[in-house]
């Protein structure tokens, strides 16, 4: 993979064609792949892409794991190139017939999410999107295209290891910040930001970026991190949050209310509050690595081992009511 594969450059033109010029979908692919290419293993993981087996491609949903592929031939060197690629986070996955238990268990996240949804023929923005397994289960409730941006380079690697199973859908995945994409990439009629929001410094400034993101009635589902108490206030989060870095602090629910309305948001509906538990983020084979357990204090249920009440997630519905300041 010496840059953005053909595959993906054809699909992301075809999902951009009726909404951007040729050049900006240029100018996302040369940027795509000269953030993926300064990374110390991007050498490696292209020999291990290389490796990967030929596969009957195609893909469907099971019970919420995505099922990709039907290997040709042993399992064997499959399940050591894979392997090559952890951790893996988001899932849970098959890939041609391997299990991949990944650390979230991320379709218990989308079934609090997709009962609030219609996206059929609707064209996606997924900020934050991972390895894009969000992306997958759009695609699987109607979507039309998703495009998906995120900054870690091991993640858009693995979108890739999942295409090579899953085929050439249209679910594409591009190694950028938000805040790095064009202004013109907008009028998205729905745009996801999931675990995102308590990593900016500025969170309103990510705020009005979603919005303007979107084509006017736009919907954005906002899936993040809050404190409790009833009071417009934030809780300072000075060192880590939950083993976590760069968590700028956590919002109330009043708060966040607050933001979103300031932000240009309209219909406002906190849809779910759920406590995470060890049982849907935890290490496994497949990310061995410290994960939630290790991030709760085991002498005082309820709270982290820096003091701080322990991670509850809310989903958020809102309607953009204010314009984007231009399209493409």
């Amino acid at each position: 993979m010496a840059g953005p594969d053909a595959e993906l450059a054809q699909t992301l033109r075809a999902a951009l064609a009726q909404t951007c010029n040729p050049e900006t979908v240029d100018d996302l692919l040369a940027a795509h792949s000269n953030h993926l290419s300064r990374h110390g293993d991007f050498s490696r993981w292209q020999n291990h892409l290389a490796g990967l087996p030929p596969v009957h491609r195609d893909w469907h949903i099971d019970g919420g794991t995505l099922v990709a592929g039907r290997r040709v031939g042993k399992a064997e060197a499959l399940i050591e190139h894979l392997r090559s690629f952890i951790p893996w986070r988001k899932g849970p996955l098959r890939l041609a017939g391997v299990n991949i238990d990944t650390e979230w268990r991320s379709d218990w996240k989308w079934d609090r999410i997709s009962p609030h949804l219609d996206l059929t023929a609707k064209r996606v923005l997924d900020v934050g999107a991972g390895n894009g397994y969000f992306g997958w289960r759009m695609l699987d409730q109607g979507a039309e295209a998703v495009i998906g941006c995120d900054p870690t380079p091991l993640f858009v690697i693995q979108h890739a290891v999942i295409r090579h199973f899953a085929g050439p859908a249209a679910n594409h995945l591009l190694a950028q910040r938000l805040e790095d994409l064009p202004q013109t990439l907008a009028d998205f009629d729905a745009v996801f930001s999931m675990g995102v929001l308590y990593h900016r410094r500025r969170p309103i400034d990510h705020l009005t970026d979603l919005r303007k993101r979107l084509k006017q009635g736009g919907t954005l589902i906002l899936e993040t991190l809050v404190a409790p108490g009833d009071a417009a206030q934030l809780l300072p989060t000075p060192d880590r949050y939950a083993g976590m870095r760069n968590v700028h602090g956590l919002p109330t629910v009043a708060l966040l209310h607050q933001w979103l309305e300031q932000s240009g948001f309209s219909t406002v509906r906190c849809v779910d509050r759920t406590a995470t538990t060890i049982e849907e983020q935890r290490s496994t084979d497949w990310m061995p690595y410290h994960s939630l357990a290790q991030a709760l204090d085991p002498a005082r249920p309820g709270w982290t081992v820096e003091g701080l009440p322990a991670p509850a997630r809310t989903v958020w519905l809102a309607r953009s009511v204010s314009p984007p300041d231009s399209a493409c």
